[in-house]
């Protein structure tokens, strides 16, 4: 009793004391404490606040980051866990269609969770309090260390911090689908809805050589910060898929965004008015982002306006200045009205150039842009050349390979072989379907397999039919032209080609010959 006595008096004492002694006297004696206890205490203690400066405005990107760190690797896994707190916000039960999400568990204030890296042990506390008259909380991680090795294990375990929150921030981000749209005002800006795309690299039928090429070229480029810094190279990429349409160019790019888990901008250039707008989007897009620009052939009339416009200028040089009046004179109204009006209304060449590997380019990091078109030689050389588009991806009829793929994952194991042998051959043959077009033929027929590969391979035959008649009537054509003019210029050149195309026919005569079972 007595020494509680004591203990109370004490107690009343520093009361006393703290009311009667001025602030910065006791702020004084506080810090004083604190450096007694931080010089006796064989551990050293780093804080992490939540926000940045006095003014506490500026989020902490560290304090993020012990946050994810801490809630999936230590928190979830912790065979004896601490007090842990659980919360789920509104907007994830009220979104309409949405998965059920689990609550998102954090550390309780005032408690401890420990740690280890390589061999030292290191203890994260979470605090939160509360301010004087003021209903807000200043929030904050502390780290514990032992004072003989923090100075060389911190920075290793920093990285390491940062690393591992980095991925699970990129494994469980929401992403997002953003599309460019003038605002009320007329300045460009982009609007998003939820990325749902179920495509990824599992379910598309590409060659299985072509599909390790891109997946290892799209993990070399995410994992490539510290060689894109020492290169001192923009951390970008850039694609170009081209092919027939039907061919998987968006389904693709979609397995590609859902791979490195980016979001996407689809940019739509034909509503981009100046090269200003173009570059005012480009800042808007956030890092980890592909950039796609669809049927780049057709959303601008880019192709061949250098070339058009040296062809007018060196007609006219050669043309007689008094015959040339008129021609000139209307060669500059139509240059008026194709050059003028687009470079004030729409997106050049040279600003599209910029856009991919300009300046204005390296305003961010992590970025793939994928251009698409279905005919790659209406593109401009200069965007062709790597450093714009450093991987030029073709996708074509669908393969064998991709066929079979197909079969498997529409309508599922196939009793009748001899069918999709038959199906399979007459793609060696020649013949061409897109996988839009294998699909769709599938897909009417998914609760039949057996009905599905027959009338698959039905339209397979028809389209080898189908090439040989084509290839039938050009060789007669060829074979029966007796132009004189020709004669003259082929010579007896001429009368080789023909026996060479007498040959051909009568191969093709065989072929269909053996085919018909004659």
């Amino acid at each position: 009793m007595e020494f509680l006595s004591q203990m109370w008096s004490l107690l009343g004492l520093l009361t006393i004391l703290q009311n009667v002694l001025p602030t910065q006297l006791l702020t004084l004696l506080h810090s004083f404490w604190q450096s007694l206890q931080d010089s006796l205490t064989p551990y050293s203690y780093f804080d992490v606040p939540e926000f940045l400066g006095s003014a506490a405005v500026e989020p902490n990107a560290l304090y993020r980051h012990v946050q994810l760190y801490l809630h999936r690797s230590l928190l979830l896994s912790s065979p004896s866990p601490p007090r842990l707190t659980l919360s789920l916000p509104r907007s994830v039960t009220g979104h309409v269609g949405a998965a059920a999400a689990p609550p998102s568990v954090s550390l309780s204030p005032n408690h401890s969770v420990p740690d280890a890296f390589n061999g030292h042990r290191a203890v994260w506390t979470h605090h939160a309090d509360t301010l004087q008259d003021s209903l807000e909380e200043r929030r904050s991680f502390s780290l514990r260390l032992p004072k003989r090795h923090a100075a060389a294990v911190l920075p290793a375990y920093l990285a390491h911090l940062a690393a591992a929150a980095d991925n699970l921030e990129r494994s469980s981000r929401a992403r997002r689908l953003h599309t460019n749209a003038a605002s009320p005002r007329g300045s460009a800006s982009w609007s998003s809805v939820p990325f749902c795309h179920p495509s990824t690299f599992e379910t598309l039928a590409l060659d299985p050589d072509l599909k390790a090429r891109l997946l290892a070229d799209l993990t070399s480029f995410a994992d490539g910060r510290e060689f894109y810094r020492r290169t001192g190279r923009p951390w970008k990429r850039g694609y170009l898929l081209h092919g027939p349409p039907g061919s998987g160019k968006s389904s693709l790019i979609a397995a590609m965004a859902n791979h490195l888990r980016y979001d996407v901008f689809d940019l739509e250039l034909t509503r981009v008015t100046t090269n200003a707008d173009l570059r005012a989007l480009l800042i808007q897009t956030t890092n980890r982002s592909l950039i796609v620009i669809e049927d780049i052939d057709c959303s601008l009339h880019l192709t061949g306006d250098r070339g058009l416009a040296s062809m007018r200028r060196h007609k006219r040089r050669r043309a007689p200045a008094a015959a040339s009046d008129d021609s000139s004179d209307s060669d500059d109204a139509r240059d008026d009205v194709l050059g003028t009006d687009s470079h004030r209304g729409k997106v050049t060449l040279s600003g599209l150039l910029n856009f991919t590997d300009g300046l204005w380019s390296c305003c961010g990091e992590e970025r793939v842009i994928v251009f698409t078109t279905n005919h790659v030689d209406g593109i401009d050389p200069a965007l062709l050349r790597p450093g714009r588009m450093d991987v030029h991806v073709r996708l074509g009829p669908c393969g064998a390979h991709a066929m079979r793929e197909l079969v498997e994952r529409y309508v599922g194991a196939v009793g009748d072989q001899e069918m999709l042998d038959a199906a399979e051959g007459c793609i060696r043959d020649g013949a061409e379907m897109t996988p839009a077009e294998v699909g769709e033929v599938l897909l009417r027929n998914r609760d039949e397999p057996e009905t599905a590969v027959m009338e698959l391979a039905s339209e397979l035959k028809a389209r080898v039919n189908a090439a040989d008649e084509l290839q039938w009537e050009d060789s007669a054509a060829e074979l029966s032209d007796e132009s004189p003019t020709k004669k003259g210029r082929k010579g007896f050149a001429g009368w080789e080609g023909k026996v060479r195309i007498l040959g051909r026919l009568r191969s093709l005569t065989k072929s269909e010959s053996g085919r018909r079972g004659v």
